[in-house]
């Protein structure tokens, strides 16, 4: 139970990364509201008594004013809502970075602008960012509007620890490799040979595997938690030897 007597809004929680993060909070005894754009991928998730589901466009700052309205003060935010573009900066037009940037920046952007002042007015607080290897850690080939908004999403992880370190808040991100999630499985599927395209993905990491969500959420679970109390502003890498 180490986030016993916490709440916790975790975005983007539909499946995958997000969807484990809040069920793994639950279990660990947080309040969670479980959110996401579609609120037909909550389904099922409000069986646990501690996950409460709610719609929420982290692009639009209406749709995030609301929901901020109704759940309240959080002691944990997790910015997990995210978007993966494909191509090179040639196949990338403008509002496909457009797109990018406003879901994995100004979603992160809108939802903790939101969450701040009640941190604030609380002194305490623990926002997490899912950022990714690919950013300004590291870069991939046909992934120049992910990189990029990815990168940027850690620049902001750090000013805002900075900028709130002294009012009790902390703020880091989390910057897997390649997990097996099952968006990535339905990219992978898609592709001209599927199997060909897995084994790319595994050799990106000295590894030789992909990640999976388990050992995201435990990252999670230690920044969320008061163990982490003495760290901010870090990037927790994730990445089976990726950036070795």
């Amino acid at each position: 139970m180490r986030l016993k007597n916490k709440t916790a809004l975790v975005t983007g929680a539909g499946q995958g990364i997000g969807r484990a993060i809040a069920e793994s909070f639950a279990h660990e005894g947080c309040s969670v509201w479980a959110t996401n754009r579609s609120l037909g991928s909550l389904e099922n998730m409000d069986v646990n008594e501690r996950i409460q589901t709610l719609q929420l466009d982290v692009t639009d700052i209406n749709s995030v004013a609301q929901a901020i309205q109704t759940i309240g003060p959080v002691d944990i935010l997790v910015n997990c809502a995210g978007y993966v573009s494909n191509g090179s900066i040639l196949d990338c037009s403008q509002s496909e970075l457009e797109r990018s940037l406003d879901i994995n920046l100004w979603g992160a952007f809108n939802v903790t602008r939101a969450c701040l002042p009640a941190m604030i007015q609380n002194q305490h607080g623990s926002i997490i960012n899912i950022a990714s290897v690919i950013s300004s850690i590291a870069a991939a080939s046909e992934r120049f509007a992910y990189g990029t908004t990815k990168g940027a999403l850690i620049g902001f992880t750090k000013s805002v620890a900075l900028d709130y370190i002294t009012q009790g808040i902390r703020c880091n991100a989390i910057c897997p490799g390649t997990i097996l999630t099952p968006g990535m499985e339905a990219r992978v599927k898609a592709s001209a040979d599927p199997d060909a395209a897995f084994s790319e993905l595994a050799g990106r990491h000295k590894m030789g595997r992909l990640g999976t969500v388990s050992e995201v959420v435990e990252a999670a679970l230690y920044l969320a938690g008061d163990n982490s109390a003495f760290m901010s502003g870090q990037t927790m890498i994730i990445d089976g030897g990726m950036t070795l």
